[in-house]
Formats: structure tokens, C-alpha cells, sequence
């Protein structure tokens, strides 16, 4: 047996879409929100440059402007129509985040200050422009903690440090969740007139990761595992600067500010692979530059190790303006390098960052189901677990959390008009059953495989082969040995049988939800034969427009991944070659 609760609507995550999703239907209705953490731990915390949005505060700017870098920066892949959504709501998010309390940096004359971030530009391309509405360098954990207290506010009930494991769908409707306690150990079940999931990424799957260690994908898992689609999985963006042999991210706004990438001959080497944005240009372009300056031996060795990287240098930006707009970070490459970024130059390499692709949503977050956009009633999703199209094959910079908010409300507004007219649905009989089963077999204390040991071969195998530079052969290889990995998790058991705070058996169910995630992005990426974005692929180095145009949706069957397509919306700009 289990709880039953009963929402109007359910929240899966407490991350910034979460919680403006949360914050716009808890005006009209009953709204829970569900997470495996304490909210304002949540990922979006981690976000440090700033949220884009054409404010002109600056230098001119235009929505316009901001829409057309979002579908060139995506290498054409992004859904435009998404693209103009995202560019024109923007200006309004930002204004309302201030309104709800935000404390963005401001310019001496009390305006919301904005600086340059990659692949921003004025006058379609022009040159960089000033776009990233910013507070210091915690933009991200500003927008949590005011979301989370607006929330607060409107008697959201919040229910941490519980896990998702398991969605109800009735083939047409989503009917609720089944979760599980950690405190207690019991599960619970939710029913309610409307779902959406904002659980965000699913960097873990990787082993240099600049992702949270609770970023495993559950809700794209497990809506895969009940037949719902995944699209674009193949496109996962690497950030160019992540602390060396950490992941941790160093901000884009470093580069923003003025900071420079230099090789070990101390050259500027970006001015060879973007001759205009340079520094700035999109996170992939400067991603591949870094990993093909390490390759052609222009890369700084440190102690004898193998651990290639290049610097980050914003030792001329000064003490001041370091410690003004960058506070944050001073304080990490403090902390962990033991380096002062104001006196020597920071060492960085890129690090797994972003997923473009996952589950397929219309422009009101509504879960879609295939090509011709049919809807699953009563099942949204929004931010980074979500794929509307809007960031194509790669994400500018800013613009996931302009993502947050503005498809975070989109979807709140229509869940919360949804829900007032729809019934409440009544769950089948011995619905939480299948998942106690589950659970009860992982503790069944025979012995198996050790779930750490699968987790550091999945990462090793995405890493070394689903990573930046990709090639056929070891793609393939890679869908294989993934293959054997979640045949080999069939034998995982949790080695803790208690009932109370059993982090093991969670670590063991996230472990399943990132084998899957991790076998759909390497087929998708084997299947997708050309280069764009964020997918670079060595034996297929150019874009194919006339045939690799579309998004990929892919259809998780037991074993196999079963490969469709959906058109890309084209209608406003069409593709051109993508320099900077």
C-alpha cells in the first residue's frame, strides 16, 4: 500500500521552470511540487552569467536580433517560430523577475546592467552585442531563491527529497505519479488533473561533467520507458570552460567581461576560428577550438600529467572589476586551484554541460507524441529536460535560463486554464504495485553486478566516444557496449536494504534512468550522418541540409531505439553557412 495525494497540478522538479510553472498555476490552483532536493539546491542555482533578453540598456538591441543569433547559433535546427517566442517574452520575463524582487547588477544610471555572452550579436551578426541581464555571477541562484520565495508565498506545497519513479498514463492522458520517500522509505501516489516535468539534464552520463550529481534524466527515462518519444538527443553541448579535471563551470561571463582563451604558446588563439566574435563566439565553435589546439599540441600540460588544457586569462580585467562582477568565481579557482584569477590565468578544458534534446513539447509545454503534434492531455514539460525546439543543435549562452522563464510561465499559464476545466482522473487499481516490485527486487539481497562500476564504464564509454569529436566506428561501438551495460543492470542490486534515507537504492534507479538516456543519445548520434552544431562528426564533417534538416525523435522499445523524424520549422530565416 501506498499514500495517495491528490493535486490540481504536480510540479516534477524545483529548478527555475519548475518553479515559475509552479508560481503561475498556483493562482488558480491546487499545486504541489516534487523534488529529490531541497528547492534551492536546485541545478538553475548553478547558472552564474545572466539571462539574455534585448533590453537596449546598454547599446541598441531588438528581439529580432536575439531570435536570429537563437537559429544561427543552433545551426538552423532550432524550431524559429520557438526562437521569435523566446526572443519577445524575454524583455517581459526579465522586467517581471525584477519586479518579483531579483537583484540584477545595475549601470550607474539604476538600469538592469547587461554584458556580451557567445554568439550574441546586434544587427544579425554584425558584432557583439551587450544582452546578458546579470547579477554578479550568481544569476541563476538569484532567480531560484526569488521564484522559491514567490512560491512560498502562494502556498505551493512543497514535497522534498522525493523521487519520481514512475508515470501514469492512460495511453491519451497522463493520470498522476507514483514517488518514492526518502525520508520514509514508503512510496507514494499522485493523482492530478495535470503533470508537467522540469527535472532538468542529464550531464552525469558523462565523467567530466560540469551537471550536478542529481542530473541523471528521470523524467526523460522514465516518459521513454512509457513510450513518449525523445527528440534531438543526439545534440549535447560541451561548455568550453570548465575548471580543469573538475567540470565545474567557469563562467561565459569571464569571456563576457573581457577575459581571453590563450594556448601554451600564450597565443589568442580564437582569432583563427572566429575572426569576428572571437572569445565569443557560440560554445560549440569555441569548444572544438580548445580540443583541436590540445590535439595539435598547442595545449598546456601541467605536472607531468596528460590532463591537456589551455587558460582562461582575466588577470588584465583587474582586482576591482574581478571581484565587482565575477565574485564567484574568484572564490572557486581560490578554492580549488589555489589561483588567484586576478594575478595568473585559470586553467580550463571543456566540460559536458547542456542536453538540446529531450521531451518533445508545442510552445504551452505540452508533451507531444510525433510529427503531427499530437498531444498527451494533462502532461507538460519545460526547461532543460524539455525540447521545444528552441536551442536547435547547440545553446547560445543565457539562453537556458531565458528558457526557464519564459517557457516555464508559457507552460503555467495553459497547465492552470488546462486543469480548471479538466476532471480528476481516477487511478487504476494497484497502480504503485509495479514499482514496489522494483524495489523490492533491487533488495532482495542476492548479489550483482556493482552499480559504481557500471556507472564509470558508461561514463568512460559516452566520454570517449559520444563526445566532442565523434566518429562511426566508435559510436557504434559505444551503442554496443551500452547495450551490454543495461543488460548487465538487470543483475544490480542495492547493497543497503534499509528502509529509512536509502541513498544507495536511489543512486541504483538514478543509475537506470542514465543508461537509458545515454543508449538513445548514442544511437541518435550514430544515425545523425553530418556535422551541425554541437554534433561534430569526423567522417561526416559538413552540414546536410538536404537530408539531416529535421529533428530526430527517438522511441525507446526494450531493447532497440526506434529512429523517426519531425520536421524543422524554417519559416522565417532559411539555413546559410554559420560563420563567426
Amino acid at each position: 500500500m501506498s499514500t495517495v495525494l491528490e493535486y490540481d497540478a504536480i510540479i516534477v522538479g524545483a529548478g527555475g521552470a519548475g518553479l515559475y510553472t509552479a508560481l503561475e498555476a498556483s493562482q488558480k490552483a491546487r499545486t504541489a511540487v516534487l523534488t529529490k532536493l531541497y528547492p534551492v539546491r536546485s541545478h538553475t542555482g548553478a547558472a552564474q552569467g545572466g539571462i539574455g533578453a534585448a533590453l537596449g540598456n546598454v547599446e541598441e538591441d531588438r528581439p529580432e536580433w536575439h531570435a536570429f543569433d537563437t537559429v544561427k547559433g543552433g545551426d538552423y535546427l532550432s524550431d524559429q517560430a520557438a526562437a521569435l517566442v523566446l526572443a519577445e517574452e524575454a524583455v517581459q520575463a526579465v522586467y517581471d523577475l525584477e519586479h518579483l524582487g531579483l537583484p540584477f547588477s545595475r549601470t550607474d544610471d539604476g538600469k538592469i546592467d547587461q554584458r556580451r555572452f557567445g554568439g550574441h550579436t546586434r544587427n544579425f551578426g554584425e558584432a557583439a552585442v551587450r544582452r546578458s541581464c546579470y547579477a554578479a555571477d550568481r544569476t541563476g541562484h538569484m532567480i531560484l531563491q526569488t521564484l522559491y520565495q514567490q512560491c512560498v508565498k502562494n502556498s505551493v506545497d512543497f514535497h522534498n527529497e522525493v523521487q519520481v519513479l514512475d508515470v501514469l498514463l492512460d495511453g491519451t492522458r497522463c493520470l498522476g505519479l507514483v514517488a518514492y520517500d526518502l525520508a520514509s522509505g514508503e512510496l507514494i501516489t499522485l493523482k492530478a488533473r495535470a503533470v508537467l516535468f522540469a527535472n532538468g539534464g542529464v550531464g552525469r552520463m558523462f565523467r567530466i561533467t560540469s551537471n550536478a550529481y542529481a542530473n541523471t534524466g528521470d523524467g526523460q527515462a522514465l516518459l521513454a520507458r512509457r513510450g513518449i518519444p525523445l527528440e534531438d538527443m543526439e545534440f549535447f553541448q560541451f561548455h568550453p570552460t570548465g575548471i580543469r579535471g573538475m567540470g565545474i563551470l567557469i563562467t561565459e561571463g569571464v569571456r563576457g567581461e573581457g577575459g581571453i582563451l590563450l594556448n601554451a604558446a600564450g597565443d589568442r588563439f580564437m582569432e583563427t576560428y572566429s575572426p569576428t566574435l572571437k572569445d565569443l563566439a557560440p560554445r560549440d565553435i569555441v569548444a572544438r577550438a580548445i580540443v583541436t589546439e590540445i590535439q595539435a599540441g598547442r595545449g598546456i600540460t601541467g605536472d607531468g600529467t596528460v590532463d591537456d588544457y589551455v587558460y582562461l586569462d582575466a588577470s588584465h580585467l583587474g582586482r576591482e572589476r574581478i571581484e565587482s562582477k565575477l565574485p564567484d568565481i574568484a572564490e572557486f579557482v581560490r578554492t580549488y586551484l589555489d589561483i588567484d584569477p586576478a594575478e595568473k590565468p585559470i586553467p580550463v578544458q571543456p566540460t559536458a554541460h547542456y542536453a538540446m534534446g529531450g521531451i518533445p513539447t508545442d510552445l504551452e509545454g505540452r508533451v507531444i507524441t510525433d510529427d503531427r503534434g499530437t498531444v498527451v492531455q494533462g502532461l507538460y514539460a519545460a526547461g532543460e529536460c524539455a525540447c521545444v525546439s528552441v536551442h536547435g543543435a547547440n545553446r547560445l549562452g543565457t539562453n537556458s535560463l531565458v528558457d526557464l522563464v519564459v517557457f516555464g510561465r508559457r507552460a503555467g499559464r495553459h497547465l492552470a486554464r488546462y486543469v480548471a476545466q479538466a476532471d480528476l482522473p481516477e487511478l487504476p487499481p494497484g497502480a504503485a504495485e509495479p514499482t514496489a516490485a522494483r524495489i523490492a527486487g533491487l533488495k532482495d539481497g542476492k548479489s550483482g553486478p556493482p552499480p559504481e562500476l557500471l556507472r564509470e564504464q558508461m561514463q568512460d564509454v559516452m566520454t570517449s566516444k559520444v563526445g566532442i569529436y565523434r566518429n562511426g566506428p566508435d559510436m557504434a561501438s559505444a551503442v554496443e557496449e551500452l547495450k551490454g551495460l543495461r543488460e548487465a543492470y538487470r543483475d544490480v542490486r542495492c547493497p543497503d536494504r534499509s528502509q529509512a534515507f536509502n541513498t544507495s537504492l536511489l543512486e541504483v534507479l538514478e543509475l537506470g534512468h542514465l543508461l537509458d538516456n545515454a543508449y538513445i543519445a548514442a544511437v541518435c548520434a550514430l544515425n545523425r550522418e553530418e556535422s551541425r552544431g554541437a554534433h561534430a562528426r569526423e567522417d561526416f564533417p559538413d552540414r546536410d541540409d538536404a537530408r539531416w534538416l529535421k529533428h530526430t525523435l527517438a522511441r525507446l522499445e526494450k531493447d532497440d531505439v526506434r529512429i523517426e523524424y519531425k520536421p524543422v520549422d524554417v519559416s522565417r530565416w532559411q539555413p546559410k553557412p554559420r560563420k563567426y
